[in-house]
Parts: structure tokens; sequence; C-alpha cells
């Protein structure tokens, strides 16, 4: 009987000795083939198939964004102007520079007043600088404001009436102006001036129209 069972025993052991090396074979071939597609390149389509889904949700992204926010965050200005002959201005020297008056009896809080700044540095410039064919284009006006940095001022105004004042009296002086009168898509009523632009013109001639007003 206890011959029988040595090749019992030892068969049992060749058979698990067997069975172990033939799971550890399949076990590492699946780690094997795992690994290879790791490390495997994606191809061009794949790439291009990942940038089109991450695009496209992105797009969506930004656009709930912009739904929730587009009552808050949106600032538009609409232009009102008049075209003014400022080349009598290109003989009186000194400094040039651009006045930017704010109106504070609207009350706008500080990013309001630098979109209405931004809308009324622009337009003045576009008034000066830009077409050829309009009446205010000075090109040497402007080539003297560019030069010497830009210079730009910004003042405190109380009300309507001083910046209809101030814009009149801008345009008896041949200085070039824009009212920028606001959309009313946020904190003010639409149509509501809220910031007058002057210039570029000599300072000179600018403290003649602003040089009572305050620093905003």
């Amino acid at each position: 009987m206890g011959s029988n069972i040595i090749p019992s025993f030892f068969g049992i052991a060749v058979a698990s000795l067997a069975t172990g090396y033939y799971l550890g074979t399949l076990s590492n071939g699946d780690l094997l083939s795992r690994k290879k597609k790791e490390n495997r390149k994606p191809t061009k389509d794949e790439i291009l198939k990942k940038c089109k889904e991450t695009a496209e949700a992105t797009a969506n992204a930004e656009s709930e964004d912009e739904e929730e926010t587009d009552d808050e965050d949106y600032d538009e200005g609409e232009l009102s102007d008049e075209e003014i002959e400022s080349l009598s201005l290109n003989d009186i020297p000194g400094e040039v520079r651009m006045a930017l008056v704010i109106r504070q009896d609207l009350g706008m809080q500080k990013g309001k007043v630098a979109a209405q700044c931004a809308h009324a540095a622009l337009s003045c410039f576009r008034l000066i600088a830009t077409d050829p064919n309009k009446m205010s284009y000075n090109p040497e006006l402007t080539k003297r404001w560019l030069r010497h940095g830009q210079a730009k001022i910004t003042l405190k105004c109380p009300d309507k009436e001083k910046m209809d004042e101030l814009y009149a009296m801008a345009i008896s002086l041949g200085v070039n102006a824009a009212v920028i009168h606001d959309a009313g898509r946020t904190q003010i009523a639409a149509g509501s001036a809220t910031v007058l632009g002057l210039g570029p013109a000599p300072k000179a001639v600018l403290d003649q129209i602003t040089g009572e007003l305050k620093l905003y």
C-alpha cells in the first residue's frame, strides 16, 4: 500500500505544478497584453475624436455659463458723438491727453466704470485715428498722443447737466468728444449717459474744459 501512495503523491505534485505554470502563463500573458494596450500610441482618428469630445464639452460648459451670467457681467455701451475738425489744435504745443469724465450721480460700481471708460477711450480713438474720411481724423495729433504714452485722465462729473455743458464746450474748442450711453444690461437704466470721452487734445485746451473737475 505504501508503494502505491508515493506515486500518487508524486502524480498530484506534478499535476499541481503543471496547473500552476499554466495559470501563471495565462496571468503573465494578460499582464503583457494589458501593458501593450496601455503603452500603445493612440491613432490619429482616436486623437481627433478625443479632441472633438473635449471641444464639445468645453463649448457646452461655456454656453451654460453665459446663460447664467449674461445679465450680470455683460457690459455694452452705445456711442453718441459729433465729428469735429481738430486740425487747429496741432499748433498748440505741450502734452496731448485724453480725458474721461465719469458721472457720479449714477452710482456705478468700479467694474462698470472701467468698462464704460474703455468704451469712451476707444470711441475717441476711432474718431481721430482710424478713418481718413472722417472730419475728425487727425493723424498728427494722434501720433503726438501715442508717442508720449497715450496719457489719459479720469475725472468726476456730478450729473448729466454738467456733462452736457462739458460736451458743448469741447465742441466749441475743436476737441473731439464722445458720450457713452449704457445699453441697460446691468446696474443702470438703458440710455443713461455714463462717460464723456474728450480728445486726444493738448492739455492746455483740455484744462479749459475740465479744469474745475476733481480726479476720479
